[in-house]
């Protein structure tokens, strides 16, 4: 349901820039998709939700693909590029509880769900008391599972709730001093086939540069890391009268370590590979070999 929407959201923002565009959507099932019951880490690692979309995009049976950005790995297959990305839908992450409680009203010991690594580190770092759980599916399931299955919150990402018009749904966003977003959270990648110059016209049309500034330093970031989803890594960059700043967050999977530090400069690789290194130093590379082993 949300990729199809954001999907038509592009196709919808084309015909608007482009009168007479003709935009045919074609819905491809990724591995992701298609094993909604286990835990991400356990499936797989990069490429997850875009691999079988990326073939059909090199084979020319599609002209764009689009994806939320933080499905979309940092390297891009040969012949492939990032040709728009949009302007950004908030980045944060949402909590829903059933009570309509915040995260610091939670009762102790309370059961929350998230299918998220970095969520859950970053849950247990503020609420060591918090019994988090394994919760996957698209929103509706996820939902459903939170009032039948017992749950008393579950944390999504903000942007897919505003897409679907259920914002309201929320009982409190999380600001990033309490929990880092996902690099690329909130924004939407297009990729295209870099020889295929009149469709990359046709996609300056709907591109933010500000946006495109502040995704690349979060995955510059990660991409000095070298973290994929087996380890809990945040990051969330703003761009204000052109000056780019730059948060991020390596945590250890029980949360007993959270590293964090902030970055700021003109060049959003050079902002993200230079706060990758700080964080590094201060103790991260030891939580990445670990996670690693």
């Amino acid at each position: 349901m949300l990729a199809r929407t954001q999907t038509e959201t592009v196709a919808f923002a084309l015909r608007q820039a482009h009168p007479g565009l003709a935009c045919e959507t074609t819905i491809i099932r990724t591995r992701g998709d298609a094993e909604r019951n286990r835990p991400l880490p356990e499936i797989g690692g990069k490429g997850l939700f875009t691999e079988e979309i990326e073939r059909a995009l090199a084979l020319e049976e599609i002209d764009i693909a689009v994806h939320s950005l933080k499905d979309l790995p940092t390297n891009l297959p040969d012949g492939l590029t990032l040709g728009a990305v949009p302007e950004r839908e908030s980045p944060f992450d949402a909590l829903i509880s059933r009570d309509g409680k915040v995260l610091a009203d939670l009762p102790d010991g309370a059961r929350v769900g998230t299918s998220s690594l970095r969520r859950a580190a970053q849950l247990r770092a503020v609420r060591p008391d918090l019994r988090i759980g394994s919760l996957r599916g698209n929103l509706d399931t996820r939902i459903r599972k939170m009032e039948t299955e017992g749950w008393d919150a579950i944390v999504v990402a903000a942007a897919g709730l505003s897409r679907l018009g259920r914002l309201s749904e929320a009982a409190e966003l999380l600001k990033p001093e309490t929990m880092l977003p996902a690099v690329g959270q909130g924004a939407l990648g297009i990729e295209s086939r870099e020889k295929d110059a009149a469709t990359r016209l046709l996609l300056a049309a709907i591109h933010d540069s500000d946006t495109e500034r502040a995704v690349t330093a979060e995955r510059a970031f990660l991409a000095a890391l070298g973290g994929g989803c087996h380890v809990p890594i945040g990051a969330y960059a703003t761009v204000e009268m052109g000056s780019l700043t730059l948060m991020g967050v390596v945590a250890s999977v029980d949360g007993s370590a959270v590293l964090r530090d902030t970055g700021a400069g003109d060049d959003p690789v050079a902002v993200g590979s230079e706060l990758a290194r700080r964080i590094l130093a201060m103790g991260a590379r030891a939580i990445l070999e670990r996670a690693a082993s």
